[in-house]
């Protein structure tokens, strides 16, 4: 629901801003006014093409912003602000659209930048207006269908969904068709490319885990003679002047074991230093823990040699190895550069190949396959089409009759409407192109409703379908301009009705001439064009009370207001003047 509108030098504007409510909403005023300003600047907040000649002169901008409610159980606004990529914030869409002297238009929505595009979608979901060809989704015929599917009910929903459903196997099919049946030489050259990459990742048969393994390898192989020198010399710290000796043993140190070496290195040092101790410690018990402690090194240090002796043994002189290894390696890296950043990836690119050359492989057998499916699923989509085709078919004389109906209360007696249903390719939504035709006068041909002329034959057109679809299709806003363009009398009471009924669903903006109408509202402002120093100024006042009495009089009787055209007006709003309910809010300079 639209709560809010603010316009800045916009046209004859220079700063308005009106609160709405619920319900009809009316707008009134002298013919030329500037009544449907106020609409041009909502299209312009709506999305719709506006250039720089909207800007009030001397200005180097105008600006709108428009402040809607909004309802969460609203399906069709909510598919649109989803498709946007927007949300409501505390239930509330704020926009603003700014067009500056340049014709550069900049939109935001909720503070966000926004396109005029996104802008559009979702102001087709938020508001209609009739009388003017703006924002009328009832004229869209690519909407028509929709529009008749909703008047259906519910019952129809079952049709649509197994449409939609054999529509996307019949087109799962048929892709996958299309891709099988591309040229046989490019089949042939992508069989060829595969085959070969299937051939060089088998040829070269990498495991996963092979290339760490690899890197390892060739660290040792590359850095033998610094591992050699390396234990070579720590072999000679640990053993002394016999670190070149093959064969050791722990002889000549009584209790405490035989050395590896007599002289020199840290094993002499510790051999000698236990055998001190152990002499010590018959003269102080003290020293036995020491003495164990000696011991226990002189055996760890034994071990480390033995084992240090054992390493540079085993150290392996090996080019040919070597140069084997970084064979392997560059091998595994082409792999990676030409199918994937790790082995890992290459394998399951390999896994990939075999499935896409099994698929091309046997193409022929698929597309036979295929070819039957597809013209199962087809024939499934149009019999499932079929069905919804003559739901339609059978709704459409109901849906016209109760158009015809409400147009009649709207002294459009003449008039014939029609809903055409005409064959196309099936789809997900069916295999009918659905049109509303009408006319309005007597002797002439259907026409589709974005042909008709007349913005008040639109809106009132416009209104009777509203009034059928109220319960199925509608907008949070609707807008009519125009509407009572050449009505008066019994029927511009039903109008006003009319109108009054619709707007207890919702919300409606009635621009009229209309008494009848203007005494509905529940909301009720005057537009006034006046001059100000030498500048031509619109303006809006929210109207209450007697000043309603007093519009509302002069509507019915023009510029000479007596007690009886005062009294008449109390009468129609059905209150006395000191009782009328309704607070609108405006601020108008």
């Amino acid at each position: 629901m639209l709560t809010e509108l603010s316009v800045e030098n916009f046209a004859l504007v220079e700063k308005l801003r009106l609160s709405f409510g619920p319900g009809l909403n009316l707008l009134t005023g002298e013919t030329g006014a500037g009544k449907s300003i106020l609409l041009d600047a909502l299209g312009m907040a709506l999305g719709e093409r506006t250039g720089p000649e909207s800007i009030r002169h001397g200005a180097d901008k105008a600006r709108v912003e428009v402040v809607f409610t909004i309802d969460d159980t609203d399906i069709r606004l909510k598919a649109a602000m989803e498709t946007a990529g927007l949300e409501a914030e505390d239930s509330l869409l704020i926009v603003s659209r700014e067009l500056s002297a340049t014709g550069k238009s900049s939109v935001r929505i909720n503070g966000r930048p926004a396109t005029v595009g996104t802008l559009k979608a979702v102001g087709d979901a938020l508001v209609d207006i009739h009388g003017q060809h703006q924002h009328q989704s009832l004229l869209d015929a690519q909407r028509h269908a929709e529009i008749l599917d909703a008047w259906c009910g519910p019952e129809i929903t079952v049709l649509k969904t197994a449409v939609a459903k054999a529509a996307g196997e019949a087109a799962a099919a048929a892709r996958e068709l299309s891709t099988l049946r591309q040229d046989a030489r490019e089949r042939a050259r992508t069989i060829d490319l595969l085959s070969f990459q299937q051939g060089e990742i088998d040829a070269a048969n990498p495991l996963a885990a092979e290339e760490d393994a690899l890197l390892a390898e060739q660290m040792r192989l590359a850095s033998a003679e610094k591992l050699h020198a390396a234990a070579l010399s720590a072999y000679a710290a640990l053993h002394g002047g016999a670190a070149t000796s093959a064969t050791s043993g722990r002889g000549g140190r009584g209790s405490v074991g035989t050395g590896i070496a007599e002289t020199g290195g840290a094993l002499e040092g510790l051999t000698t230093a236990a055998a001190e101790i152990e002499h010590a410690a018959r003269l102080d018990e003290r020293l036995a823990p020491l003495l164990e402690a000696l011991n226990n090194a002189l055996f760890v240090a034994e071990d480390a040699a033995r084992e240090v002796r054992t390493y540079r043994d085993g150290i392996e002189f090996n080019p040919e190895r070597l140069e084997e290894i970084e064979t392997r390696l560059d091998t595994l890296k082409t792999l990676k550069k030409k199918y994937g950043d790790t082995l890992d990836e290459v394998l399951r690119y390999r896994e990939e190949i075999a499935v896409r050359l099994e698929t091309l492989e046997n193409a022929e057998t698929r597309i036979v396959e295929l070819q039957e499916i597809a013209g199962k699923t087809a024939e499934k989509l149009s019999a499932q089409a079929a069905k919804l085709t003559r739901a339609r078919q059978k709704a459409a004389k109901p849906f016209s009759d109760a158009i015809l109906k409400e147009l009649a209360d709207l002294a459009m007696t003449a008039t014939r409407f029609s809903v055409a249903i005409e064959p196309r390719p099936p789809t997900a939504q069916g295999a009918d192109q659905v049109e509303f035709l009408i006319s309005p006068n007597p002797g002439e041909p259907l026409k589709p409703l974005a042909k008709i002329a007349s913005g008040g034959e639109i809106s009132r057109i416009m209104l009777a379908m509203k009034s059928v679809l109220s319960r199925t299709y509608s907008v949070p806003t609707l807008i009519f301009d125009e509407i009572d363009a050449g009505i008066g009398g019994r029927t511009g009471t039903v109008l006003a009705d009319k109108l009054a009924a619709l707007s207890g669903a919702g919300q409606i903006l009635c621009i009229t001439h209309l008494p009848q109408i203007a005494a509905k509202g529940d909301r009720h402002f005057f537009i006034e064009k006046h001059t100000e120093k030498g500048r031509t100024r619109v303006s809006v006042a929210p109207l209450t009370g007697e000043g309603r009495v007093q519009e509302l009089a002069r509507m019915l009787g023009g510029a000479r207001l007596t007690d009886t055209v005062l009294q008449h007006a109390r009468e129609m709003l059905g209150h006395t003047a000191e009782t009328i309910a309704g607070e609108p809010k405006a601020i108008a300079a």
